[in-house]
């Protein structure tokens, strides 16, 4: 009897059961629920970084297993969150509106949208709903196209992409050129997503109004911690059958898996677009913890800060990129929050809010360098200290050779 999924691959219930022990601990400790230990920025903080760790997940996935390095998967990331923002802006609006009509006379729809409009697009000098406001007041229906719309755009962007042969680092070029007009694209008042503003107020959500920051903030933590879980499964189940062996293939030799007769453009697109709809979900959780999200969110920089996380954590390691990720935010907050004390030289006083880009840039070199597998590394040692467990008979005259056990699974 072959060992089943979970049997194979006995990080994943490593990697659950730390989510699973974090998860409740924040929330035991939290304002809401518990001591009051952690305050509600930091559980938002953390619900935050979970969100983080979810859209690694997928660049280590593009990045590590197939070996397409993209630069513009924050884009997707930026767009799960413009799909949700616009229905909590539209829903919270509306309360607004109908609050301040309370005690006159009832509003018809059309002069309910109107005023909806006007409230919303006002400062971009514009009182009319964009088409892309359609379902902003249908959650479901904003839900759904949290999926949709960065899904359809990375398999069009893909498929061209692909098709052409384009590879290397001049597909990383165009994933960063798509990101680049897109960012520029949204900073424009008339795109219908109210420009250089962006969408605020995000963390007010439309009837938990009475629950108060502090429980809304737990329970984004409990649904990124689920999103992540669910990721983490989806993404490790992946790459641990043949399709895994299929994209590593692709990763190392790709002209070989294509002699052997696999479609690489048909695998490529697939993982191209899977990991942009796992970008969005985590980006439509993590704008809401946010509270606002304007084009500067998804501009080039940021998915080059994303393979920074991948890199400094170990690509080709699914609990590499989470490491990475959460390693990188935390860190990231404690600097650039004015945590961390400022350093007096005498000469010169460096302040850690302005030097952190430079030290994340250093870390990454250092890395690169000295500590290729990143800090899953550390993991990779740790197991080598142990003897591997093999059985069967060897199937070749070496020590090493491979085992029947092993030639069967």
């Amino acid at each position: 009897m072959k060992p089943g999924f979970l049997a194979k691959n006995p990080s994943v219930l490593t990697f659950l059961l730390v989510l699973a022990v974090v998860t409740l601990g924040v929330t035991f400790l939290s304002e809401a629920y518990g001591s009051g230990v952690i305050s509600t920025s930091m559980v938002k903080t953390l619900g935050k970084t979970l969100c983080l760790c979810l859209i690694a997940i997928a660049m280590d996935l593009i990045w590590g297993y197939t070996g397409i390095l993209s630069l513009g998967h924050f884009a997707f990331f930026g767009l799960g969150g413009y799909m949700v923002g616009m229905w909590l802006m539209y829903a919270r609006t509306r309360e607004i509106v109908l609050s301040s009509a309370a005690g006159v006379l009832p509003m018809t729809p059309q002069e309910l949208q109107d005023a909806i409009a006007t409230q919303i697009f006002g400062v971009v000098g514009s009182s009319d709903l964009p088409l892309v406001w359609s379902f902003a007041g249908s959650l479901p229906m904003q839900l759904l196209l949290v999926v949709l719309v960065p899904g359809v755009l990375a398999f069009l962007f893909g498929w061209f992409a692909f098709k052409s042969r384009v590879t290397g680092v001049y597909l990383s070029i165009l994933t960063q050129a798509m990101t680049l007009a897109l960012s520029l694209y949204l900073f424009q008042n008339d795109s219908g997503l109210r420009g250089n503003n962006g969408l605020s107020g995000l963390q007010n959500i439309p009837g938990l109004e009475a629950a108060g920051q502090d429980a809304v903030s737990v329970w984004f933590l409990w649904a990124s911690a689920g999103a992540l879980a669910l990721g983490y499964l989806a993404v490790a189940f992946v790459v641990s059958g043949k399709f895994g062996s299929v994209i590593r293939g692709i990763r190392d030799d790709e002209a070989r898996v294509r002699f052997l007769g696999y479609s690489v453009e048909t695998y490529k697109l697939f993982v191209f677009t899977l990991t942009a709809v796992i970008a969005a979900i985590a980006g439509a959780l993590y704008y809401p913890q946010a509270g606002i999200i304007n084009p500067a969110e998804i501009a080039p920089i940021a998915s080059i800060y994303l393979a920074v996380w991948v890199a400094i954590g170990g690509r080709g390691r699914i609990y590499g990129a989470v490491v990475g990720a959460a390693f990188v935010s935390l860190v990231s907050t404690w600097f650039t929050g004015g945590r961390a004390p400022d350093l007096p030289l005498g000469f010169y006083t460096v302040k850690w809010v302005d030097w952190w880009s430079v030290l994340l840039g250093l870390s990454f070199v250092l890395v690169t360098l000295f500590a290729p597998k990143g800090l899953a590394g550390l993991v990779d040692l740790f197991e080598g200290l142990r003897p591997p467990k093999r059985g069967g008979t060897p199937l070749g005259p070496s020590e090493g050779s491979l085992r029947e056990e092993e030639a069967v699974e």
